[in-house]
């Protein structure tokens, strides 16, 4: 687009800018001067008038002259933007609304002076003309001349004249089309028809005559009665959207087409009646046009739709286009040639079109002409294959199909009166190459440089950003280096009033060679040796070799040798090597900074420069380190400027005062060992032995112990140490030196050899009981003042046992290290020493006697609580236990059950428990405590009484507040102080509490979630619910309309009127302003609803830098709560100006007046200039304390002085200011008394003294607490490296195993157990083979008798009155146990399975009553269901257990089993003990390894054990693993989709590593090889064997012996499966609740077996080997780490147990139905508190079925649960129980980790509980009839699962044992006697005791 030999510059006029590049030609000199080169190349044009705001422009390409077309002006401009000459269009008479306009026929519509704005301005070269068409009288246009503006024609009589009616500047685009000189040009010109079709087109094609006053000039090219050059938009469309336009944004012409780019409404998008802004919100797309040049009938007319989408957001609404060169670098990456046109286009995000609050986002989009014409082609071809539809909505509202013609349609294919016009409905996308988040992007050109290519974007805000496009698609494609050229001045402050012309490169702003060729600007690059960013052309010399670099590889590099040397070295001989400089025959200077400088020796690229001399030499400041940088700078003599730098460094080592420091420093520094001296030339030292380089030769003392030493006590110190040295003759020997509360302590100390020092015996004390303990610093020094390094920062504590331990308690609690002992005739804490008394007179901790007497108690907090219990009373004391266990079942507050909390117990002092439920008739009493048992000398009762109160509430106030929230409500009552904690609900939402007294309470609304409106206000204290109908009202929002007036000064505090909605309803209104990120904030006053008073805040910018100018704030808005809308207003102008300035009365601050005489106060900015002259404020002056009436002008306050004499100080207020001018002296007849002037001074002086002294002692104090944090902070560094290390492990670990897990559980099949199997493993869970499964079993000769008794007795079963009297029985009997409770349950549902319409109507029955006992022996109502102690709870959970089977198998089981084979992979991953179970992964604390364990993960390559033909399956397995754990692994991958009973087990195969053909070696957990260390035995890993990676495996069969078996033949499947039988599982749940197995020692030898960790209950285990207990606890991490591997799993399993729709299978019928049962006897027994319904049906599904299931999978699926994955299990069930619960889970640091683990999780989990039960509760109810035929339909499909005759002889055996109670309670039972059951009873009794 532009040769090398012109200028670019480019135009900016901003509205919001609109952009134009153009070459200047005119010829200027080589290099201006910086001042002459802003002035010429910034120039600026504004218009005269504000409201002629600019519309187009349009630039001359042959002479750089600009035409700017403007709201009633055009105006003709030189390059420089000069006028030259102006044309006026308007304004003028008219209405829009007068068709023809009134200038063809008079018009009956009033007419008013209308501006005539300018639509279109094109330039016609072929006729040197200028088309520029308006606004006024339909939008006729007229032809001026290009030289000088004169109208040569304005066509407008016909209605072809008439373009456009509509009002907008960017409304019509017009393109003229030349068909080469022998046809005349055409315009095609397309526009919005604002709602009036029926008068202009949208789109056509207009004759330009070469007369531009010619009759024919805009006729339509061709028009017959039936078609013509046009395209007009049917009146249907407009029934379909009221409010349809199309939009033309740009055009253009490129071959045989002509191309427009619209935005327009969809058509399906809008609403079918009304304007669509009353409905939905329109939806727009951006197409393309197409039309062929020479196409007279408009056939060839398509429509494509653009856009084009970046990071997931589409961005739709095009703003601008321009169509360019694609240049050689793009077109390379675009595919196609360098002069093919591309077309930039600018979107905004989305598709719908919101004017006042549209979207900030835009990007930037390039398209190749190419593919967009390619897309049309295939679709034209398709069409005319008779593919689709026309698709053109707009223009055919009916869908017309496309008709099928056989013809060739080429690249040039221009329509025919068929299949025409077209649409195209798939999208074109574009290739984003720039977005812009805040500022939007309005308008876009581009061109070629150097065959690069660029883009001008301009921005809405007024910006304008140059972007590069050389490396497309990838990072560095927009430079950040965006250009963004805001064009200074006035460019943000006005709209469309000024034109800017800007250079289309800054090269100068760029300050070093990276900078300028890495900002890819190809106009820029470096110019060497005048060390500049600048186009070639500015370079002198550019042209010869490496003296001006265009690529960042040739910009200079320099390096030195050597690149640092010691302070005292100088004229140090330094040889520099320089790359990429040009020829430097001139020379060169070397310069250091502003040190020296000295010539350079230049020999090719290497200069040899020397270092400085002594006097030049930096001096190394010790606070500044050993070492300063100095910038060594090679200058050119030619330019005498520097074009190169490198780092010098000048090191001082003598700085180092101790050795480790200096031999730890990066340079050559050597320690004197003997001369205590750090040292760069260690021939300075005085014995060769005596220097020092290495920090392991330092002497040192190594790190120690904990020193205690008690006080008083004579004690020597010994330490360890290393490489001290011996004194020599002459010095001195060792001290040891120790700092106590600010004092040093000298004591001599003896060196026993180089590794060892004592401190001689000597006795410490320090001051004070506060302390009981002081660490002190310790420094070993010899000969005088040498300190050895303490790098372990060894101290030594010092410690008083009575100190800060005045009881018992106290003193057993010390450090047991310290020696503390309780010293009972003493009644005092001391040293075991140091107590008179025999032994049997101590106390002590762990001793004989280690329990303190006599418990005291101090205080309780609170005094009262609520009757309903939960207050978490805090009990403060003396020798309140040492232990959680002595005082846990000993508390009872007021004769009520107070069970304490571990979390707050502090042993001796602090007790805190939770207070149980008491009666009405309890109203107060004291606390009691004892100590491990109620003995008089253990128990503890307080003077204080507790009292019983209830909470009551009267009223709220405000009972209103915006529904945004924010509002503090104040409630008040009585007692509401009581208990511990406090709940406000808002309906549904809670209301923060904030603080409360005796009679009130406050707390903080959140925002509405129901919108406006009442809501029930509750509150809880503790359990205690306080019942009031309260209600709270959220109403709109309040608004602000109007602020008077709209200024302040800078210091604020001026009053400012608001006006606005809702005002009043908002408690404390704040005023606020930001500015520079600074905020801040002054007080209003409601006056009314609608208006308020506030003080203006003070402009947050530092006013000692006072500004003279008027500034405004960055936001300027309210706080009102929480009410967001109006933090920062955006209508808004508030300015602020400068604060008034006052002068000083007079030079000496004193001015002498006679009374009576005015005070005239002089300064500047009295009266701010506000818009309208309005700027008043309100000044105060005060002369001593009286005011002075004022008057104000700009420079003066003219203050009538008060009838006063004497001196008096002057006092101006006025906003936030208050400033003293000085004083004023009337001339009075009685001064001041000399006396009185004294004691004034005396008074001063002792003020003055007074205050040092507070400061002194400020000083010293805030001293003390630095040093004591210092102390802390490096206690804990070193701690704190561990943890990070372990941290960083484990995040690392969870980034990468979520994508792995998912990705490797894909695909696995899911091995269901069958009904059968699954419903016995539930009812009668560890019982493999139940007499229920089996044939009835009895003698023959009693067979027939036998099933004639069970018939009977089968038949009693199903009568409903039997089956109710006989569990009740049952259930009565005291030896009737839990176990039998559930047996009878389980047995009663196997023989009710097939009649499951009448077990239901029993199972009702039994909850009933089960409901109506809970109530009566008034049990908490949500106790109910919780425990599994009656047989209706296990029928429930059998109940559920049959009824949820095709549920589990069809939605909740894939979940279920991906969560357990997520766990098993997840923890198979890292490490799991064999012997403990534990794991490195873990969800549980109690099963992770709290260690760091090494290992490797291999692959083995298995045969296969039923094929070893068959291809080798590769294993996954760790070095760390034992055999078993590898067999198991190996087992799992061969039979990854087979059901684990079909599988071989792992006990009955051997592992056999192949290596080669011929060795084979069996591989075992135990062997002879296998390893013993003292009585332990380790089992055999992978890593004993050295297996390696990719070795070869295989599993046969169990051999008999084998050569490396143990020598007394026990391999096999004893020792090999006893681990693995300690670990695996068949029994119940509970069997899996120990922590870890037990490790049995092998009878025979007593030898206990490891594999990773040895059990930590075992003694002997080597310290360190489990690390301490605090640095343990960081391995707590890796629970978050697994948790968060696994989360996405437990969420799947939660979402679908938790929703009421699967996969389009319905809610399970069983569930509805039970939560309808409980929500009817909730509503019969009055029951309406919701929290007692959720736990209700919590306790009946997801305790009773779902945490069952959860825990024990192998319930449903035939699958191998290891201890491992059991404990994870439990977590997710516990999380799964905690989600269920409506309770609060209060947690703290010490809470279980299990609960921490899911804290955040739990109250979203609870949130899908609530709605799930809600969502229940919605659904209509299922009738019985409903129900019995899906339970008949359940009955039908299981009918012969269980043998019903084992099932009813198992029941039968509890009719033995009660026969004779169940007979009495049937003889009692009316309706048992009327049906004879006790009889009848007796008949089956009968028959099954018979003896034949």
């Amino acid at each position: 687009m532009a040769s090398h030999n012109r200028k670019l510059n480019c135009f900016t006029f901003s509205c919001c800018i609109i952009v134009l590049l153009v070459p200047l030609v005119a010829t200027r000199p080589q290099q201006p001067s910086a001042a002459s080169r802003v002035h010429e190349e910034y120039s600026t044009f504004q218009v005269e008038n504000p409201e002629w705001t600019f519309n187009h422009l349009a630039v001359d390409h042959r002479n750089g002259n600009v035409y700017l077309g403007a709201v009633n002006r055009i105006y003709k401009l030189s390059p420089g933007l000069d006028v030259q000459v102006s044309h006026q269009t308007g304004p003028d008479e008219d209405n829009r609304n007068c068709y023809p306009p009134r200038i063809v026929q008079p018009c009956s519509e009033p007419l008013t002076l209308t501006n005539n704005v300018n639509k279109m301005l094109l330039m016609d070269y072929r006729e040197n003309r200028l088309l520029a068409c308006g606004s006024l009288y339909q939008g006729i246009c007229k032809l001026l001349r290009l030289d000088d503006l004169f109208k040569l024609g304005e066509p407008f009589h016909k209605k072809e004249h008439y373009l456009s009616g509509v009002n907008e500047s960017g409304s019509v685009f017009g393109v003229i089309v030349s068909y080469g000189d022998a046809s005349p040009d055409k315009l095609f010109v397309a526009t919005a028809v604002d709602g009036r079709p029926e008068y202009f087109p949208t789109i056509s094609s207009r004759k330009l005559t070469r007369n531009s006053e010619e009759d024919g000039m805009f006729a339509y090219v061709f028009h017959d009665e039936f078609v013509a050059s046009m395209i007009k938009i049917p009146s249907d469309t407009f029934t379909v959207v009221p409010d349809f336009d199309i939009y033309y944004i740009y055009g253009f012409s490129s071959g045989n087409f002509v191309y427009f780019l619209t935005l327009q409404p969809e058509m399906g998008g809008g609403p079918t009646t009304g304007s669509s802004s009353a409905g939905r919100e329109q939806v727009y797309t951006s197409k393309l046009v197409r039309l062929c040049k020479d196409d007279t009938a408009f056939n060839s007319y398509v429509e494509v739709p653009l856009g084009c989408v970046k990071g997931g957001v589409e961005y739709r609404l095009l703003q601008a286009a321009y169509l360019s060169k694609a240049g050689t670098i793009l077109a390379r990456s675009l595919g196609i040639g360098p002069d093919d046109d591309i077309l930039y286009a600018v979107f905004s995000k989305g598709q719908k079109r919101r004017p006042k609050e549209s979207s900030q986002e835009s990007a930037l989009c390039v398209f190749t002409l190419k593919e967009i014409n390619e897309r049309i082609k295939d679709r034209l071809q398709s069409c005319y294959k008779g593919e689709g539809t026309l698709d053109l909505a707009w223009l055919k509202v009916k869908d017309i199909s496309c008709s099928s013609a056989l013809l060739t349609i080429d690249d040039n294919f221009c329509g025919l009166d068929m299949n025409a016009p077209l649409g195209v409905s798939e999208m074109v996308r574009g290739i984003p190459l720039f977005s812009e988040s805040n500022d939007k992007m309005t308008s876009v050109i581009a061109y070629v440089y150097k065959n690069h290519s660029l883009a001008f974007v301009g921005t809405k805000g007024g910006r304008l950003k140059k972007v590069g496009l050389m490396f497309l698609l990838q990072e560095k494609l927009i430079l950040p280096r965006l250009k963004s050229h805001s064009t200074h001045n006035l460019l943000s402050l006005f709209l469309c009033l000024q034109l800017t012309r800007v250079p289309v490169e800054a090269c100068e702003q760029y300050s070093s060679c990276k900078e300028c060729l890495g900002s890819g600007d190809p106009h820029c690059g470096w110019c060497v040796l005048h060390s500049m960013c600048t186009r070639k052309e500015k370079c002198e010399r550019s042209s010869e070799p490496r003296r001006f670099a265009s690529d960042i590889k040739q910009c200079v590099r320099l390096s030195v040798h050597p690149n640092n040397i010691s302070v005292s070295q100088y004229n140090v001989m330094l040889v520099l090597q320089a790359h990429n400089v040009p020829e430097l025959s001139a020379g060169v200077n070397c310069t250091f900074e502003d040190l020296a400088e000295m010539d350079g020796l230049v020999e090719g690229n290497r200069i040899t420069c020397s270092s400085p001399a002594e006097k030049e030499v930096p001096r190394i400041v010790i606070d500044q380190g050993d070492h300063q940088i100095v910038q060594l700078y090679l200058k050119s003599k030619e330019t005498g400027l520097a074009f190169a730098n490198t780092s010098f460094v000048f090191y001082n080592c003598s700085v180092h005062k101790s050795c480790l420091s200096c031999v730890g420093s990066p340079y050559q520094c050597h320690w004197c060992k003997y001369r205590h001296t750090c040292t760069h030339d260690p021939s300075s030292c005085s014995f060769q032995e005596g220097r020092v380089k290495q920090p392991e030769e330092c002497p040192q003392l190594l790190p120690a112990d904990r020193i205690l030493v008690p006080v008083n006590v004579v004690k020597p110190i010994t330490l360890r140490a290393k490489n001290l040295p011996q004194p020599q003759s002459g010095q001195r020997g060792y001290e040891c030196l120790l700092t106590i509360q600010g004092v040093e302590q000298r004591v001599p100390a003896l060196r026993f050899n180089s590794s060892s020092v004592q401190c001689q015996n000597t006795s410490y004390l320090y001051d004070g009981m506060e302390m009981s303990s002081l660490p002190v610093d310790l420094t070993v020094i010899w000969n005088g003042d040498f300190s050895i390094d303490n790098p372990a920062q060894n101290k030594v504590h010092l410690y008083k046992c009575d100190a800060r331990r005045e009881s018992c308690g106290l003193c057993l609690k010390a450090d047991p290290l310290f020696g503390c002992v309780w010293c009972k005739g003493e009644n005092r804490c001391s040293l075991k020493q140091h107590c008179p008394h025999p032994q049997s007179m101590w106390l002590e901790h762990n001793g004989i006697n280690s329990k303190c007497t006599h418990p005291r108690i101090t205080k309780i907090t609170p005094l009262r609580g609520p009757r309903e219990g939960g207050t978490l009373v805090t009990i403060r004391g003396e020798n309140l236990g040492l232990e959680f266990s002595e005082i846990k079942d000993y508390v009872k507050v007021a004769d009520v059950e107070c069970t304490p909390v571990p979390e707050g117990y502090v042993p001796a002092e602090q007790i805190v428990c939770k207070m149980g439920k008491a009666e009405r008739s309890q109203f107060a009493g004291n606390v009691q405590v004892c100590v491990g048992e109620c003995h008089p000398d253990f128990m503890a009762k307080s003077s204080k009484y507790y009292y019983f109160v209830i909470p009551r509430l009267s009223s709220l106030k405000p009972n209103r507040g915006p529904v945004s929230g924010g509002t503090i409500v104040n409630m008040t009552g009585s007692n509401l102080d009581a208990g511990s904690n406090v709940s406000i609900m808002f309906k549904d939402q809670k209301c923060t509490y904030q603080r409360r007294g005796g009679q009130w309470i406050t707390c903080r609304s959140h925002a509405s979630m129901q919108g406006y409106g009442n809501v029930s206000v509750s509150v809880f204290v503790d359990k205690a619910h306080i019942h009031k109908d309260l209600k709270f009202e959220y109403v709109e929002d309040p608004t602000i309309t109007k602020l008077e007036p709209e200024w302040s000064i800078f210091s604020g505090n001026t009053p400012v009127t608001v006006t606005g909605t809702n005002l009043d309803i908002i408690q404390t209104p704040l005023i606020r302003a930001k500015y520079k990120n600074l905020e801040t904030v002054n007080i209003c006053q409601v006056l009314s609803p609608t208006t308020m008073q506030c003080m203006a805040p003070e402009l947050p910018y530092s006013l000692s830098r006072q500004k003279e100018v008027p500034e405004r704030p960055d936001e300027f808005g309210f706080i009102l709560d929480n009410v967001q809308s109006v933090l920062a207003l955006n209508n808004t102008n508030f300015i602020y100006y400068p604060n008034p300035v006052f002068e000083p009365l007079s030079v000496s601050g004193v001015q002498e007046l006679k009374p009576g005489s005015p005070i005239i106060l002089k300064g500047r900015n009295f009266l701010p200039p506000a818009p309208g002259g309005n700027g008043k404020l309100n000044y105060t002056v005060l002369i001593g304390d009286k005011p002075c009436t004022l008057t104000v002008s700009d420079t003066q306050l003219l203050c009538e002085s008060p009838n006063l004499t004497g001196r008096h100080k002057v006092l101006a207020r006025v906003g936030g200011i208050e400033f003293s001018p000085g004083v004023v002296h009337i001339t009075s007849d009685s001064p001041l008394s000399s006396t009185a002037v004294i004691s004034i001074a005396g008074a001063g002086g002792l003020l003055i003294f007074f205050i040092v002294i507070v400061l002194i002692a400020y000083k010293r104090k805030s001293r003390e607490s630095d040093l004591t944090l210092k102390r802390l902070q490096m206690q804990m560094d070193n701690l704190e490296s561990r943890v990070a290390l372990e941290c960083k492990e484990a995040f690392a670990e969870l980034q990468t195993d979520i994508h792995e897990l998912t990705s490797d559980l894909d695909g696995a099949g899911i091995p269901f157990l069958d009904y059968r199997t699954y419903t016995m493993r539930v009812l009668f869970p560890g019982i493999e083979e139940h007499p229920v499964l089996r044939d009835l079993e009895v003698p023959g000769y009693r067979q027939e008798q036998v099933e004639k008794g069970l018939k009977l007795f089968g038949q009693l079963i199903n009568n409903k009155v039997f089956l109710l009297s006989f569990i009740r029985t049952l259930e009565s009997q005291r030896g009737f146990s839990m176990r039998d409770r559930g047996n009878v349950a389980s047995l009663i549902m196997t023989v009710l399975q097939s009649k499951l319409e009448y077990a239901t109507d029993v199972l009702k029955h039994l909850l009933s009553d089960l409901i109506d006992k809970n109530l009566e022996s008034k049990n908490h109502p949500k106790l109910l269901l919780r425990r599994t102690e009656s047989v209706a709870e296990k029928m429930l959970t059998n109940w559920f257990t049959f009824l949820l089977y095709k549920f589990l198998k069809e939605c909740a089981g894939e979940p279920l089993f991906s969560l357990f084979c997520a766990i098993k992979q997840q923890m198979e991953k890292g490490p799991i003990d064999s012997i403990t179970g534990e794991a490195r992964y873990s969800l549980s604390e109690d099963k992770l390894i709290r260690q760091q364990i090494d290992y490797k993960t291999l692959v083995v390559n298995c045969l296969h054990p039923d094929n070893e033909k068959s291809p080798e399956v590769q294993v996954k397995v760790l070095n760390c693993d034992s055999i078993s754990q590898v067999k198991e692994k190996i087992l799992d991958a061969i039979y990854k989709n087979v059901p684990y009973s079909h599988r071989q087990k792992a006990s009955d195969m051997d592992l056999e590593w192949r290596q080669g053909r011929v060795v084979r070696v069996i591989l075992q957990d135990e062997d002879v090889t296998t390893k013993i260390e003292g009585d332990w035995k380790r089992l055999n890993m992978l890593i004993h064997y050295q297996v390696t990676d990719n070795a070869v495996v295989a599993l046969v069969s169990k051999q008999v012996t084998a050569y490396n078996s143990v020598n007394n033949s026990t391999v096999s499947r004893t020792s090999a499966s006893k681990y693995e039988n300690m670990i695996k599982y068949t029994g119940s749940p509970d069997s899996l609740r120990s922590r870890t197995p037990m490790i049995t020692p092998d009878l025979e030898s007593g030898v206990k077996v490891w594999h990773l960790v040895k059990n930590h209950e075992h003694g002997d285990q080597k310290e360190g080997d489990r690390g301490s207990k605090m640095v343990s606890e960081i391995y707590l991490t890796r629970l978050l780490a697994t948790k968060g591997t696994l989360q996405k799993f437990v969420d799947d399993l939660f979402e679908t147990i938790f929703s009421t729709a699967h996969r389009g299978s319905a809610l399970p019928l069983a569930i509805k139905y039970m939560f309808d049962f409980l929500d009817e006897q909730a509503d019969k027994h009055n029951i309406h508190d919701p929290h007692v319904r959720h736990t209700w049906k919590s306790n009946c599904l997801p305790l009773r079925f779902w945490v069952n299931v959860i825990k024990n999978p192998q319930f449903v699926f035939d699958i191998h649960k290891s201890s491992i994955t059991d404990a994870c299990l439990s977590v997710v069930a516990q999380t799964f129980m905690d989600s269920c619960s409506t309770s609060e889970h209060r947690l703290g640091k010490d809470s279980p980790s299990n609960k921490l683990l899911y804290a955040k999780d739990i109250p979203s989990y609870k949130n899908w509980v609530e709605r799930y039960y809600s969502d229940i509760s919605k659904m209509p109810a299922i009738s019985d009839q409903d129900m019995n035929a899906y339970l008949a339909e359940q009955s039908r499909m299981h009918m012969n699962e269980f043998n019903t005759m084992s099932s009813l002889s198992e029941i039968y055996s509890y009719v033995g044992k009660y026969t004779e109670e169940i007979v009495s309670a049937l003889e009692q039972d009316d309706g048992a006697r009327k049906q004879r059951l006790a009889y009848k009873l007796e008949q089956v009794v009968a028959f099954m005791s018979l003896e034949s």
